[in-house]
């Protein structure tokens, strides 16, 4: 075979994997890469910081459960992306950063923008790995592929020297990496059967990683045989239908309170697909650890969380398809006692998620949701970063499909904007909703270029109430009247979208959020919807003092 450069072999194996984009910030560090991607099959996406690249690489994996890849040059490059490396540790995604370096005779000198990056994400991505040698490109993706997607999910870190790019390489790509998918075993569905029939109040919690529409599908089925009530981990809504008889709500941030009770009172817990970290453990108030005073059933496809923080009467190394493939095998007994629960659980979630008439202000996020609830098709996404705004959407709006939401875990502002741009570049025909504050916004406001440069033709709705709400709703608890370091001076944020190219409206009140969404909507562009909320309503059902 002719010789190739080493960028040359990289995009190679890119396409191998199936690699249909890239996200990056171009630098001079991997020009040889840039190179090799014009006129490639893989186009490249160009975001305006590397945090926003990153999120948007880690949504995309978040979307198919392969890696999205992200390019970023060396030093404050790779520092700017570790937000997203972040995001991906935390939420489970499968997720490359390739990182453009020095070259390999001046490591060690301190030389122009040098990092150690084995030192800087070794805590937090799954693999950080510098290619010294050409030829060994395809091994170390051909692995890359594999640590980001086997067992619980992450980021790889791939460092590449900038003269080994250049050098000749004369390997070929490695085929696609298909992962192994852990299901249980005979003796542990036959324990799992027995825990469950003897249940009285049983209770799912699902979340994690690794689900697919038909794993979805398979959990419900799942829990129409059983008459399980299932609840969905904190920003893993899109799971369950929430309009379906089983579905009790999110087990997240803002609890339903007769959720928490049920679950509190509940004798088996079945945690299918999540770890229950801090949020859903409602503060790890949630269960004992490490004894919870329940039957725990814990399924996983990472062996290593498996009694990490929770000691379970019955723990399964499997992916949830692994898993309830296996179960749906199982029949379920006759006349399930549990039977009222369920429904009284379903009813107890349609009453918490109505939407709310006395959130104070004109412009109000408990309207704009109803108004989304009833006019989105069931295959919208939403996506959304962090802040107290994203409460009205995890409480009002009701997910139907899987994959219509997009949110980190991690808590991340700046996500929902990256987040959506990946999304329609992956469905263009979808209809694409961000959510964002005014805060969260500005984290990665200037994604907006992004969003008009790609043609992605998202809606923005940003809730403006003028302050990190969040911060100051803790600050009212603990600082009572003593605000200091939470306001914040906007920008006018409808004309800030316009000079970007996107549609812009501002809504000052509930009446004119339908037709201002109308408008954008059938702008044929990008568009954002600047609603200028109330700085008293600091989350459903609570508002701050004037």
């Amino acid at each position: 075979m002719n010789a190739v450069t080493g960028g040359e072999l990289l995009v190679q194996c890119l396409v191998e994997q199936g690699v249909k984009r890239v996200f990056c910030v171009p630098g001079e560090s991997y020009l040889a890469v840039l190179d090799a991607l014009h006129g490639s099959a893989v186009h490249t996406v160009v975001a305006r910081q590397e945090g926003g690249a990153a999120m948007m690489a880690e949504a995309d994996g978040k979307m198919t459960g392969r890696p999205g890849v992200c390019f970023v040059t060396r030093g404050p490059g790779a520092t700017n992306a570790s937000a997203g490396v972040h995001v991906a540790q935390q939420d489970s995604t499968p997720m490359i950063l390739f990182i453009g370096q020095i070259s390999r005779d001046w490591s060690g000198r301190d030389a122009f923008q040098e990092v150690d990056y084995s030192r800087m994400f070794g805590g937090m991505a799954k693999l950080v790995e510098q290619i010294e040698n050409p030829d060994r490109i395809p091994e170390i993706v051909n692995r890359a592929w594999h640590v980001a997607m086997s067992g619980r999910p992450g980021p790889v870190v791939i460092v590449l020297p900038e003269d080994m790019l250049r050098a000749a390489a004369g390997t070929q790509a490695a085929r696609r990496v298909e992962v192994a998918e852990p299901s249980p075993s005979a003796a542990q569905m036959e324990w799992f059967k027995t825990l469950l029939s003897r249940a009285k109040k049983p209770f799912v919690i699902a979340g994690g990683s690794r689900w697919n529409a038909e794993s979805a599908r398979a959990l419900r089925i799942f829990s129409e045989k059983w008459m399980l009530p299932v609840g969905c981990s904190f920003r893993r809504q899109h799971l369950f239908d929430h309009t379906h008889f089983c579905y009790a709500g999110d087990v997240g941030l803002g609890i339903n309170p007769a959720l928490r009770k049920r679950i509190d009172e509940s004798d088996v817990l079945l945690l299918l697909g999540g770890r229950l970290s801090e949020n859903p453990a409602q503060g790890f108030n949630l269960l004992d650890i490490p004894n919870p005073d329940k039957t725990l059933i814990h399924v996983h496809p990472g062996p290593e969380e498996l009694g990490r923080n929770y000691a379970p009467n019955l723990a399964i190394n499997a992916t949830p398809g692994g898993f309830l493939s296996r179960v749906l095998e199982i029949e379920a007994p006759e006349g399930i006692s549990w039977t009222p629960e369920t429904e009284t659980a379903h009813e107890s979630y349609l009453a918490w998620s109505s939407t709310l008439s006395d959130t104070p202000g004109d412009a109000t996020m408990s309207a704009v949701i109803a108004h989304l609830r009833d006019t989105l098709r069931q295959d919208a996404i939403l996506t959304n970063g962090a802040g107290n705004y994203a409460g009205w959407l995890h409480r009002f709006y009701r997910f139907r499909r899987y994959g219509t939401q997009i949110a980190p875990t991690s808590g991340s502002m700046g996500y929902g904007l990256p987040a959506a741009i990946a999304a329609k570049m992956r469905y263009p025909d979808r209809e694409v909703i961000c959510l964002v504050g005014d805060g969260c916004l500005q984290m990665t406001i200037q994604e907006l270029g992004t969003a008009a440069q790609e043609g992605t033709n998202i809606t923005v709705i940003v809730a403006d109430n003028g302050m990190y709400g969040t911060i100051r709703m803790h600050q009212e608890r603990e600082y009572p009247g003593r605000i200091s370091g939470t306001w914040l001076q906007n920008p006018s944020f409808a004309p800030l979208a316009e000079a970007y190219g996107l549609h812009g409206e501002i809504v000052t009140s509930d009446a004119e959020f339908p037709g201002a969404f109308d408008r954008a909507r059938r702008s044929g562009r990008a568009a954002l919807i600047h609603v200028i909320t109330s700085s008293e309503a600091i989350a459903p059902g609570k508002s701050l003092p004037n």
